[in-house]
């Protein structure tokens, strides 16, 4: 498979880049690492008249320590920055651990920070060839009016499978965007819609520039677990990141979940609040293991069937609490 014909522009300021998708709207489609785009154009999901280039885009690549502990992460910030952080590692465990887990290391040296939040959903119905998805009448996200996941309703289904966001959700982030109408700023887990066709709260000129996590969110504990066919290459199948804080008599001051790769949204787990100044308890785990599952409800999305991904969502939850409690 090759790629379609396209112009290529690469704008040198961020106002620039939000005039040249303003001046060619549907027709254009921001790039910068490229790891998930390019191979959807390849296989006829996307294209673009014009791809605008934002790498060259000065002040997006950062990742600063606040004097306060907090930090700030440019959306042009490497995934292999993340990775390769102590510091990120010692007072944002779970993130660190999210970002050296995604694809490989050639992927993480390409991808971004901001095309990781920003990926396209997922459906085994949906990224596939053109030729594949033509012998199924395609699918109500791409040249068809049906959902094959679940046919009964006019509803897509296609999941978020990235990693770096459940992990900066259970840590509180907010996500800035810039746009025609100037910058804005909102909590991460409202940018994205629980939509496989929609998927973000972001207008098609808005670009993601930094994503911001409080220092109230510095030194928690916190790990992220992943199900994946192939570790080196594919995206999550489930995911879960966990975010705990303990006191010295082993009490939970609070805590977080967030799971991935189920839904068209990663989703925070609101049982986790149940933990609240409690010690460890494993029925009490078990509990909101369960209650994950309700939250999650994969459906038959990917190889593997929502009953297995629904255990090893049961599993992670557990053996992430454990990890962080005892």
């Amino acid at each position: 498979m090759s790629l379609p014909d396209f112009e290529f522009v690469r704008p040198r300021t961020l106002d620039e880049a939000v005039g040249t998708l303003v001046r060619f709207g549907a027709d254009a489609q921001m790039v910068a690492g490229g790891t998930d785009l390019y191979p959807s154009m390849k296989q006829g999901l996307f294209a673009p008249r014009v791809l605008v280039d934002i790498k060259a885009l000065r002040g997006l690549d950062e990742l600063r320590f606040d004097p306060d502990g907090g930090i700030v992460i440019g959306a042009l910030d490497r995934i292999s920055g993340l990775a390769a952080s102590r510091a990120l590692a010692e007072h944002f465990p779970v993130l660190a651990e999210a970002a050296r887990g995604i694809a490989s290391p050639l992927l993480r040296n390409m991808g971004t920070v901001g095309g990781n939040l920003c990926l396209d959903t997922r459906c085994l119905y949906y990224n596939q060839s053109e030729f594949w998805r033509e012998a199924l009448g395609g699918c109500l996200k791409k040249q068809g009016e049906l959902c094959h996941v679940a046919p009964g309703g006019r509803f897509c289904w296609a999941v978020y499978s990235g990693d770096l966001a459940p992990a900066l959700m259970v840590l509180s982030a907010r996500v800035t965007l810039a746009g025609p109408r100037g910058e804005r700023t909102i909590p991460l887990d409202e940018f994205y819609v629980n939509d496989g066709i929609v998927r973000l709260a972001k207008g098609h000129e808005e670009i993601v520039t930094r994503v911001t996590v409080p220092a109230a969110s510095s030194g928690w504990r916190g790990t992220y677990k992943k199900h994946r066919i192939r570790r080196s290459i594919d995206y999550p199948l489930a995911g879960v990141a966990a975010a705990m804080r303990v006191d010295g008599s082993g009490r939970c001051l609070e805590a977080r979940l967030a799971v991935t790769a189920a839904n068209p949204a990663p989703r925070l787990v609101a049982a986790a609040e149940a933990l609240r100044g409690r010690t460890f308890d494993a029925q009490l785990v078990e509990e909101i293991a369960h209650e994950a599952i309700r939250t999650a409800k994969p459906l038959h999305t990917s190889a593997s069937t929502p009953e297995y991904r629904r255990q090893i969502i049961r599993v992670f939850v557990r053996r992430a609490l454990r990890e962080l409690w005892l």
